[in-house]
């Protein structure tokens, strides 16, 4: 720590005590954050207010070319950061405690702290975090694909591997702990990365035109979706019965679209069909992601000029889908008549 990173905390805990001694609970530093030795996040990076008044303490200034921002990061920002829902994780795993207001306060901390570890432990939590930087550099992609300056495209390429690395770090159970390294540097360090990864966000920072970064944003995404597919968690155990009595709710009100589905293809009528199998078939995506059940393929028998293999196809899996409710003790609420429902009604 040199001369002006001692005299700059000093002044900071010097200014919470005098000015805001109720108002600010931690004042923080972040190691690792220096470039060059220019002292950077070590002498504060933020502080934690306690009460609104609190927030204005937040100032930025610049002293010998060195920037420098006081601001605040509220304990909500701060669990965020635990649920890997903001950036810079590093805020919290690489922070150094300067001033604290109670030891509460520095409790509260540092229980925080340790969620994001107990996080970084539960591979199906890590899982889904992946899948949702995963899903943030495929819609930049949807958008990419009809941008034309190529400065835009440059950024976009360049966020899209930004984005895919940290799912590749997440699926690995970390996060880059190092803000001055390249982050191509700490994928090539993680245990597995993709087939080709490095490489591809390497090509991005070569490349000249736009249409290839287009072709390097796809390839990055190709073989980082393929990465995950590898590495999903495997299912639990089956759950509660208790849980398949949400599924047989589900199945009551949908089975309305089988039996319109069966219409539609005894009809051949190929549109139709069409429309009720693709509603069909993302309802079963969801359903088997949320009970654990096995693959559910609707749509990969469907031909517009031979609906039979659809119909036979939804026969079956409406018939797997109502073993499992009834697998697990959930009895469907089926009636052979209205009188029959009115009398149990």
């Amino acid at each position: 720590m040199n001369d002006t990173t001692i005299k700059l905390t000093g002044w900071a805990i010097e200014k919470i005590k005098t000015e805001y001694p109720q108002d600010v609970a931690l004042l923080v530093a972040v190691k690792g954050h220096s470039t060059n030795g220019d002292g950077h996040g070590e002498c504060f990076d933020y502080f934690v207010p306690a009460t609104e008044r609190g927030k204005e303490l937040s100032q930025t200034f610049i002293i010998d070319g060195v920037g420098h921002d006081l601001y605040p990061r509220t304990w909500e920002r701060t669990e965020r950061t635990a649920a890997l829902d903001d950036w810079a994780t590093t805020c919290l795993s690489n922070a150094e405690i300067l001033y604290s207001r109670t030891p509460k306060d520095v409790e509260r901390f540092e229980e925080i702290r340790r969620t994001l570890y107990r996080n970084l432990e539960n591979r199906e939590f890590m899982y889904r975090k992946a899948l949702e930087k995963l899903d943030m550099a495929m819609n930049l992609y949807r958008t990419m694909m009809f941008e034309s300056a190529p400065y835009k495209l440059r950024m976009a390429a360049g966020y899209i591997a930004d984005y895919l690395s940290r799912a590749v770090a997440y699926l690995n159970g970390t996060f880059f702990q190092q803000p001055s390294a390249s982050q191509i540097a700490q994928v090539e360090a993680l245990p597995t990365q993709p087939e080709g990864f490095a490489g591809y966000c390497r090509a991005v920072i070569a490349a000249k035109t736009g249409e290839e970064l287009k072709a390097l944003a796809w390839l990055l995404i190709d073989t980082t979706r393929r990465f995950a597919a590898a590495h999903k968690p495997e299912r639990k155990e089956p759950h509660a019965a208790a849980d398949f009595a949400n599924l047989a709710d589900w199945y009551q009100e949908l089975c309305l679209t089988w039996r319109r589905l069966r219409y539609y293809c005894d009809l051949g009528d190929s549109e139709m069909a069409f429309d009720d199998a693709c509603n069909l078939q993302s309802e079963l995506l969801i359903v088997g992601e949320e009970f654990g059940l096995r693959e559910m393929d609707l749509l990969g028998v469907f031909d517009a000029a031979d609906l039979k293999p659809l119909s036979e196809r939804s026969d079956e899996l409406e018939r797997y889908i109502v073993s499992e409710i009834e697998g697990h003790g959930v009895v469907i609420r089926r009636y052979h008549s209205v009188d029959e429902f009115l009398s149990h009604a």
